[in-house]
């Protein structure tokens, strides 16, 4: 990775930077007010790194559910990922060795919008291009999460809607692709696959026959979405 690289990845990354610091420090804050440390936020960071599944761990850690619930509830909020992995397939072939894992372990929903759109410049590799995003994302959330949890020790917080943060996130990550694209079909495709799913199987059931649907219907019509529309 070199300087270069680092300076054209830097400015693609301060509107992350911006919400996750922020949602780092909620979720630091409600880590914090279960009784775990400032240390455990940045352990999870590190290691789990899964933005709204880190939410959902908080409940699971202080209510001591079972191993076999916590990885069901995992592969649920997750799956979404299997769909990310597979379009990143093409930009992440050429990266070899603990990069490539790097690259796995980093793409969250934000990194993947940010791969997706940002382009790196003729004079700058790629793969040190995407990296650097990725681990300047995930970073963001770490010291988030770590200022959050040392907030949550010095200063008292209520922490009531807390975990809507993650919520709110998306709808801006939403808008600002609505906005910056001319071609709305595959935003139009999502929200209304989403919805369907949401009638058709419930909230605790919905995400994955949405997310099925939505690749499916993106990949059939991919030849009639342009360039604009690809993914």
């Amino acid at each position: 990775m070199n300087r270069r690289a680092f300076r054209a990845a830097f400015p693609r990354t301060i509107p992350v930077m911006a919400g996750y610091l922020v949602l780092g420090a909620g979720y630091g804050l409600l880590l914090q007010s279960r009784g775990y440390s400032f240390l455990w936020a940045i352990f999870m960071s590190t290691t789990i790194y899964a933005g709204s599944m880190q939410y959902v761990a908080v409940d699971l850690l202080s209510s001591g559910a079972a191993l076999l619930s916590a990885g069901l509830m995992t592969l649920m909020v997750n799956a979404r990922h299997l769909f990310y992995g597979l379009s990143m397939l093409e930009k992440y072939r050429p990266v070899r060795g603990i990069k490539k894992l790097c690259l796995i372990h980093t793409l969250t929903d934000e990194t993947y919008s940010l791969l997706c759109t940002a382009q790196p410049p003729e004079d700058v590799e790629p793969e040190a291009f995407y990296l650097w995003i990725s681990l300047l994302n995930q970073l963001y959330w770490v010291v988030g999460g770590a200022l959050g949890g040392l907030l949550g020790q010095a200063l008292p917080f209520d922490t009531a809607g807390v975990d809507f943060a993650m919520t709110a996130l998306f709808v801006v990550i939403f808008t600002d692709q609505w906005l910056s694209r001319k071609n709305h079909l595959p935003a139009l495709i999502g929200v209304g696959v989403s919805v369907l799913s949401l009638l058709c199987f419930g909230p605790e059931r919905f995400l994955i026959p949405a997310m099925a649907g939505i690749a499916a219907l993106l990949m059939l019509l991919r030849p009639h979405m342009g360039e604009e529309g690809a993914v």
